[in-house]
């Protein structure tokens, strides 16, 4: 195998394509592209794939990838549909009325974003929080606080496996949602911490706002459509896992599920179909990165331990936390709990390292600045470290063999 400074070079070609995303980001999606087609031309020329050399290899490589593809494809844009749902339901709209005074209520407002994440996906759980403390603070949001939205809405999202990217893929995987639920105990460690510090920030900086359309009425039909989506993937995939996981890698049983769901209830409410073109360039975006990362030679990664996942959330915080868990998962050895707490977590230290506070900054510029981030957010590193040895004092590391993770 090829090696530069002692590296495979696909380690290096994967680093370069991150980079790249990093870089230019405005022009991520061509990137990725690139940078998937180069490690495949790559291999294809100079090593081979797993499924064996050259152009034969690599279709045999990505008949293996299809149905773990595809369900990512279905379940992300199915999801984003979902949370535009839960959004026009008036939910969130109405819940700051049930917020205490003074500091607490932002406080307060943190556990709620962290609660939607566990069944939104973080991304949306970011952006409700967002628009809450747009109007409940009068525009004037504190750094810390919108980091601690950040913070709230990946913490909430790190021990629910259709609250965040990464646990949706371990869930794919053959995971099973019991081992992730343990990232739980950290994660609260964490919002105790993180929405301490920034909700007494915010309270200094701009009081809260009481009483905000006291007068919004829920649609209940919006909120139910939310739930037969969420209990068509849940009850699709938990009996396939339980009952024949060998069946799980021949086709995307839950993404087509999620979409039947979505389909069954348009006479009901009509989907925001504008959303779809968006929605699939981000998403072909992080598939092409999942690809990516199926690519690599993950024997010469270093071993799976405690302290190298403990390492994978500040790593996180700088490369997309979706390709790092794809290397994991194909890696295998992992106590899934702590990985889906370091990458889930993990990602809120620097604002560019997760997807929610990327789509906040859209909302709230002020965000794309890593020195006011780790200036007024530098809780969120503080709390990942407490978080994270405190799961490992009470729970202990017990990592799952890699052979009781289908390998694709």
């Amino acid at each position: 195998m090829p090696y530069l400074t002692g590296v495979p070079m696909e380690f290096i070609l994967f680093a370069l394509t991150l980079l790249g995303v990093a870089i230019f980001h405005r022009h991520t999606l061509p990137v990725a592209l690139t940078g998937a087609a180069g490690i495949a031309v790559y291999k294809i020329a100079f090593t081979n794939f797993k499924s064996g050399p050259g152009v034969a290899g690599f279709v045999s490589h990505l008949g293996h990838e299809w149905v773990t593809l595809a369900n990512l494809f279905c379940l992300l844009t199915g999801f984003a549909l979902l949370s535009r749902h839960f959004e026009k339901s008036h939910v969130p709209v109405i819940l700051p009325k049930y917020l205490p005074e003074g500091w607490k209520g932002g406080f307060v407002m943190l556990v709620m974003v962290f609660l939607l994440s566990g069944f939104l996906d973080n991304i949306a759980a970011a952006l409700i929080g967002g628009a809450m403390a747009h109007q409940l603070f009068k525009a004037r949001v504190h750094m810390a606080y919108l980091a601690g939205i950040v913070a709230a809405s990946n913490a909430g999202g790190a021990g629910s496996v259709v609250g965040d990217t990464t646990t949706t893929m371990m869930w794919l995987a053959g995971v099973s949602p019991l081992a992730v639920i343990e990232a739980y105990l950290p994660a609260f460690v964490t919002l105790l911490i993180v929405g301490y510090f920034a909700a007494r920030a915010q309270h200094a900086y701009s009081p809260m706002i009481k009483h905000v359309h006291q007068h919004t009425h829920v649609d209940w039909v919006r909120v139910g459509i939310v739930g037969l989506i969420l209990v068509a993937a849940i009850s699709t995939n938990v009996p396939i896992n339980l009952a024949a996981p060998e069946k799980a890698d021949l086709f995307p049983f839950i993404g087509v599920a999620v979409w039947l769901a979505i389909l069954v209830s348009v006479p009901a409410r009509r989907p925001d179909w504008e959303l779809l073109p968006e929605t699939a360039k981000g998403t072909v975006f992080l598939l092409a990165l999942v690809l990516c990362a199926s690519m690599m030679p993950v024997e010469q990664l270093p071993p799976a331990t405690w302290a190298t996942t403990l390492g994978l959330g500040f790593i996180s915080a700088v490369f997309d936390n979706i390709p790092l868990t794809a290397l994991a998962i194909k890696q295998g050895g992992y106590d899934w709990g702590f990985l889906a707490y370091a990458v889930g977590f993990g990602g809120s230290i620097i604002w560019f390292g997760s997807s929610s506070s990327v789509a906040l900054s859209n909302m709230y510029p002020e965000v794309r600045s890593v020195g006011l981030w780790l200036r007024h957010g530098w809780f969120i590193a503080v709390a990942y470290v407490i978080g994270f040895f405190v799961l490992l004092a009470v729970m202990g590391w017990h990592p799952t063999p890699p052979r009781l993770i289908p390998e694709s």
